[in-house]
């Protein structure tokens, strides 16, 4: 298997990239802690819950697994990750993009990237988690395939959700 190397892309000013440089673990960690915070009321727990996965995948990240950086001006305005959930099983996690850097196709390019890395790294099927508030990154979800195969109610990040799981069959 062969992964295909990835290259910074540019478009409408923003660049992706796949490398992390000092200071791109805690803009993502801070990224997800302010947006969230701020559209949905999750509390600081939220921060750590991004932040210890994070830390592993930048300490140990292996091969058929890569985060994507969208950056306009220097600045982070979106991520995404693709992490082994297990052998043929790969997850997606960190899908944001900044309010101020919405509605210019960032969520759809960095989706479409993810599925096309996991797809050539040869994972049967990607799994993610999120929320029912979601409603638009839910939608990106399901334009590329995902099915919603589970639902339920949890309190986490100091409020009631309804936490999803999504499946993509690669087969």
């Amino acid at each position: 298997m062969t992964v295909p190397k990835a290259e910074p892309q540019s478009d409408a000013g923003v660049t992706l990239r796949t490398s992390l440089r000092p200071g791109d673990i805690g803009a993502v960690i801070e990224l997800h802690g302010r947006i969230y915070a701020r559209e949905y009321g999750f509390n600081h727990t939220f921060e750590a819950y991004v932040a210890g996965p994070l830390a592993e995948f930048a300490r140990f990240a292996k091969a058929r697994e890569r985060i994507w950086l969208a950056e306009r001006e220097s600045r982070i305005v979106g991520c995404i990750a693709i992490v082994a959930s297990a052998p043929d099983v790969a997850q997606l996690r960190w899908f944001l993009v900044d309010p101020s850097a919405r509605g210019l196709g960032i969520g759809k390019k960095l989706i479409h990237e993810a599925v096309a890395f996991s797809k050539a790294c040869n994972y049967k099927s990607v799994i993610l988690w999120t929320v029912s508030v979601l409603t638009v990154a839910a939608h990106l979800y399901r334009s590329v395939g995902f099915r919603l195969v589970k639902r339920k109610p949890v309190k986490q990040w100091g409020i009631d959700v309804i936490e999803e799981r999504y499946e993509l069959n690669l087969e």
